[in-house]
């Protein structure tokens, strides 16, 4: 089963083209080793390091993407989203080098450092309550009152290509990689690297990392029907978006399998990488490499790159501080 027989119309031509079409608005990131994670989890580690990208985070490609791609009708009255952070600073700033004006929705629950960043970067920030009802209801708010252009965080084809980018990268600096492991929440990364790696390397196997107190992408693939998410409580808060019917169906095509970690897990896990790795990373970001650490059977013996896809952290509110 391919992706464009599902009607989807995400396809590798269109990664492709994003990465040539955003090249001069992001970084190509750095891909770090580290011998002692490799002998504590049993497996030779690739990491793809987007907590070095613009905005700290890979969704500056999606956001580049689908902004350098509005028809200029289309960009005069702006773009809007809704975003736990990481997108919106994104949106920002690839409206900012448009040079048209950004709107965002947030919830409250959001740290306060992604709302500094996002307001940091030019955009109008509007706050609501955290549920991803009240985000589409505030975001369709302001697309009556400013007839700006949606960008949403996920379930855009653009987008889901920008972040395809990140993978394509990947493999293109680390030959003969086995497996491909990235956080999901809602989806469109996980989309774009598995529809890249199903092109470039079919041979690997890609796997999403979910917290298990936001397991609905696990849950629908179980099922085979997308569930919702209800109103998850993990300290990944920028996993906790639900897949679309758009990321699902890409997702259940080429991805190999979804699996979750403990909220303890995530913890561990971003601490190991900053004291070992000697880099920053959020939460979110961490998932991938809790999965490794709780399933190490997944990965042994074989080449792994995981894609650490942010470092935006509020330092006054550290996990592991009491």
């Amino acid at each position: 089963m391919t992706v464009e027989q599902e009607g989807i119309g995400l396809r590798f031509a269109d990664v492709t083209a994003a990465q040539e079409r955003i090249a001069p608005y992001v970084h190509r990131t750095p891909v770090l080793v580290s011998h002692a994670l490799d002998g504590l989890l049993g497996c030779q580690l690739h990491f793809k390091c987007e907590n070095f990208q613009r905005v700290g985070a890979f969704k500056a490609r999606g956001a580049h993407n689908a902004v350098l791609q509005l028809r200029d009708g289309e960009a005069r009255c702006g773009v809007v989203t809704h975003s736990s952070g990481n997108h919106g600073a994104a949106l920002a700033l690839a409206a900012r080098n448009r040079g048209i004006p950004a709107f965002v929705v947030m919830p409250t629950s959001v740290p306060r450092v992604k709302q500094e960043s996002v307001a940091r970067y030019g955009a109008q920030v509007t706050l609501c309550e955290p549920s991803l009802a009240a985000r589409e209801r505030t975001a369709a708010e302001v697309i009556a009152r400013t007839g700006a252009q949606m960008v949403h965080p996920y379930d855009d084809p653009r987008v889901m290509a920008g972040q395809g980018t990140a993978a394509l990268e990947l493999i293109e600096d680390v030959a003969d990689l086995d497996l491909i492991v990235c956080p999901v929440g809602g989806g469109g990364l996980l989309s774009g690297v598995a529809v890249t790696t199903r092109a470039l390397r079919p041979g690997a196997r890609v796997i999403g990392a979910e917290p298990a107190m936001a397991d609905d992408a696990h849950r629908s693939l179980r099922e085979g029907r997308r569930v919702g998410a209800g109103q998850p409580q993990t300290i990944a808060d920028g996993l906790r978006g639900a897949l679309s019917e758009r990321t699902f169906t890409v997702i259940r095509a080429c991805a190999d399998d979804i699996l979750t970690v403990s909220e303890a897990g995530i913890v561990s896990a971003m601490r190991l990488v900053w004291e070992v790795l000697k880099i920053i990373i959020e939460p979110s970001a961490a998932v991938p490499v809790a999965l490794l650490m709780e399933r190490p059977d997944i990965a042994r013996g074989q080449r792994v790159g995981v894609i650490l896809t942010g470092g935006n952290v509020d330092l006054a509110a550290l996990p592991w501080r009491s």
